[in-house]
This record gives structure tokens, sequence and C-alpha cells, in this order.
């Protein structure tokens, strides 16, 4: 697992009845500002810019079931055929990134089945590549 530290980004704010909004670029509204949202919105900038991935071929909060329950990836990067390539799950700034968060990951790869995974607080991103060996 790689640790990689990402850049402070700009971001457009607005505030709505005593709330926080943040713009997402991808989803092309504003979306409350939540400090899981602020780590999502600097990893999709982080993605886009510095790893050089099209924001045309990047969704948020995709949906899938496991075990009959429905789960949700925080990001989730295609290729040019469609083909899911990298899955992202994203938490708060404040919160330490640890062997339960990169074991969520790895079982939502269990259905997803994506050759690499990130796991990022929005400052710190933790990448790694999946060799899908038995």
């Amino acid at each position: 697992m790689e640790k990689v530290f990402s850049k402070k980004y700009s971001f457009k704010i607005k505030k709505e009845n005593g709330k926080k909004y943040i713009f997402d670029f991808i989803r092309k509204k504003f979306v409350l500002l939540t400090p899981e949202e602020f780590a999502r919105q600097n990893v999709i900038k982080f993605l886009v810019y510095e790893k050089n991935y099209s924001p045309n071929l990047i969704k948020i909060e995709t949906s899938f079931k496991i075990n009959n329950l429905r789960k949700r990836a925080d990001i989730l990067v295609f290729n040019n055929k469609g083909e899911a390539v990298l899955l992202v799950e994203c938490k708060a700034p404040y919160l330490k990134l640890t062997k339960k968060v990169i074991e969520q990951i790895a079982i939502y790869n269990l259905k997803l089945n994506v050759k690499e995974l990130l796991i990022s607080n929005g400052i710190v991103h933790y990448f790694c590549k999946m060799k899908n060996e038995k």
C-alpha cells in the first residue's frame, strides 16, 4: 500500500439556510458539506488534476448489493471500455485510515473486482493494486 499526500485545492462553497454546500463538479451541483464530502471532493480533484482521470469516467455513490445488503462506493472510476478500474472509499479528514477501512473496501471489491483501490480522508491517500489471483 502506497501513501500519497495531496495538495490543497480550492472549492466553491455556498451557505444556505445556515448550512454549507460544496460544488461537486462531477455531479454538477452543490451538495451538503459534510466532513466525508470534503474528503470526497479533495479526492476527486486529486484524481482529475494529479492522476489525470477523466471527470467523465468518474461516478459518485454507486450502489450495489453484497449479501442482500445495499452498499455504495464513494467513488468508482471507469476506463474507456466502461470497466471499473479504481474503487475509492472516503472518510472524514479527522479519521485515521485503519485496517477496518481497508477491510471495508476489500469486501466491496469482492463484488466490484477492480484492479486498484484507494482509501482517503481527503488529506492522506493509500493506494494499492490488486493481484486477482486465487
